[in-house]
């Protein structure tokens, strides 16, 4: 990693570990030590939102550049992870410089020291910081370690460009839950979106769900949406940020619906994630304000898709307007976690 990217996560205030591994204090986490709610993920499924800890195991290496990627994409390092490390090494590296970003929380009056230091030893690990994790060539051992000896729940995130790697766990080395990312319900708009480096991308997302479906009583198995609108066209505010050639480039039209409810029975998951985009981050440099949907506007998307889905056994479970997220369960899934 570059002088130069070491720097700019840093002051993104990512702890680094090693060549390729990182953590981040989330909102969400800082949050819930002051005394306020989690996230949806502690709303939904009952997983503490001070005890999460979000993490990569190869913070800049991933097939894609999505448009609507918060993380800083443009330093994007190729899929080649360089130097990974054990998977125990990893997690030590984890959650050391985890304990060093929460340790100025101890000063803070609204945080319960008691809250604290339970948080300090994650109940949650999910990939999602930043990067593609199944790039990581000890994905499986790292999961298996998160549960057996942290007994700890494990999310994995991907964007389903190796669907070998979803195939290969063991049983043992599965994570807790896995959500294959879906922002894009055809093929034409999946390259643009997407911008991956394989030619092949649509048909490799394509057996991600398949093996997802293949899946089913091993692992809690979600097809995740992240849903921009048109822009503002004319009406367009010059402070909205963005770049104009991506104005009415949109994954939210009716006629996306159908092709996305078919892509989910493809998949057949036990959740469905509809999420609001946020134009945050990098992503401000290529989606502005105005690609962001209002929660009425994901929620009626997500009624749209439900009443798609209806003979599939599939309705709308949970919301959370602050965190812009529907979630659609199929009937008879458990919501909360009660197991690793």
């Amino acid at each position: 990693m570059e002088k130069k990217l070491r720097e700019t996560l840093k002051k993104m205030h990512y702890g680094l570990v090693g060549e390729s591994g990182a953590v981040q204090i989330c909102r969400w986490t800082k949050n819930s030590l002051r005394g306020d709610r989690g996230c949806w993920k502690e709303k939904f499924y009952g997983v503490s939102s001070a005890g999460c800890c979000e993490m990569t195991p190869n913070v800049m290496n991933c097939e894609n550049k999505c448009l609507h990627c918060w993380r800083p994409i443009e330093f994007n390092l190729g899929i080649d992870v360089k130097e990974p490390m054990n998977p125990r090494e990893l997690l030590r590296g984890i959650l050391e410089e985890r304990k060093k970003l929460l340790n100025g929380f101890g000063g803070n009056k609204s945080v319960d020291k008691k809250d604290l230091e339970k948080a300090m030893e994650p109940s949650l690990y999910t990939t999602s910081l930043s990067g593609e994790p199944t790039l990581y060539p000890y994905l499986g051992e790292l999961f298996k370690i998160i549960r057996e000896e942290k007994k700890a729940v494990s999310f994995l995130v991907t964007n389903g460009q190796n669907p070998d790697v979803l195939s290969g766990f063991k049983d043992d080395e599965l994570p807790t839950q896995i959500a294959i990312s879906t922002n894009c319900p055809n093929k034409e708009l999946f390259v643009k979106w997407h911008r991956s480096c394989h030619n092949d991308s649509w048909e490799r997302f394509l057996r991600s769900l398949d093996v997802l479906k293949s899946l089913e009583g091993k692992v809690r198995r979600v097809v995740r949406l992240t849903i921009v609108k048109d822009g503002g066209g004319e009406n367009r505010r010059e402070n909205d940020g963005g770049d104009s050639k991506y104005t009415e480039l949109n994954n939210m039209k009716d006629e996306h619906v159908k092709e996305y409810a078919d892509l989910i029975r493809r998949a057949e998951p036990d959740f469905i994630h509809v999420k609001g985009f946020k134009s945050v981050g990098y992503s401000r440099e290529r989606l502005g304000y105005d690609k962001q949907p209002w929660f009425l506007e994901v929620k009626e998307f997500s009624e749209k898709l439900a009443g798609e889905l209806k003979k599939d056994g599939y309705e709308i479970s949970a919301e959370d307007e602050r965190c812009c997220v529907v979630m659609l369960a199929k009937k008879g899934k458990k919501l909360k976690i009660e197991k690793v």
